[in-house]
């Protein structure tokens, strides 16, 4: 039986490593078998393209050439880490995927939702996720709680307003898509943690 796709979203500081690595814990608890995995990274040539995205020094690159080596890391890691472990019949856990694309590139860049759609096709025709779980919390409250954005991570350096419209997009995305389900973040990371079992719970 094939493996499911299940992918974690949201902002800046929402805690998804957090979540993550309490949901690794619980699966390993149950005897499920999983990976962990995530974009943009997964494996050795998607790892290089993530270093060269989130440098800090790369600041004149262009909105076009983020969206497209976002694409061209998740292609490679589909093929070389996801696929192989969804055929095995794995739960697959990815720390973001093709929604974050929309989210950052498609609605706060202002590239649009068509032009990603099209550099990701093979990512939206192939391998839809089982499940989607959006870590439901403003911009503001999560810079706060982890006290202001990273100065090494191009992504987080973009200023608050640019994280308030990905945040948009992600409410907007979810409204049109079945497979989120917005997890509310404002409570402890574990009763955050609780919510995110019982909704891994369903499909293990």
């Amino acid at each position: 039986m094939r493996g499911k796709l299940v992918v974690f979203e949201g902002c800046e500081g929402s805690g998804k490593s957090t979540q993550l690595r309490l949901l690794s814990e619980y699966l390993k608890e149950r005897g499920v078998e999983f990976i962990l995995t995530r974009e943009p990274g997964g494996s050795e040539i998607s790892e290089q393209i993530r270093k060269i995205i989130l440098d800090g020094k790369n600041a004149a690159m262009c909105d076009e050439c983020e969206a497209l080596l976002y694409a061209a890391a998740r292609i490679q890691h589909l093929k070389e880490t996801v696929e192989p472990a969804l055929a095995a019949g794995k739960l697959v856990i990815c720390d973001r995927f093709v929604y974050s694309s929309l989210a950052y590139q498609g609605y706060a860049r202002g590239l649009g939702e068509e032009f990603i759609y099209e550099i990701n096709r093979l990512a939206v025709d192939h391998y839809p996720p089982y499940m989607t779980l959006f870590l439901d919390i403003s911009p503001t409250a999560a810079f706060e709680r982890k006290h202001g954005a990273d100065e090494n991570d191009r992504m987080e350096q973009q200023g608050l307003e640019f994280h308030e419209r990905v945040y948009a997009g992600y409410k907007k995305l979810a409204d049109k898509h079945p497979d989120i389900v917005a997890v509310d973040c404002s409570g402890t990371k574990y009763q955050t943690a609780e919510k995110i079992r019982k909704l891994i719970d369903k499909i293990i």
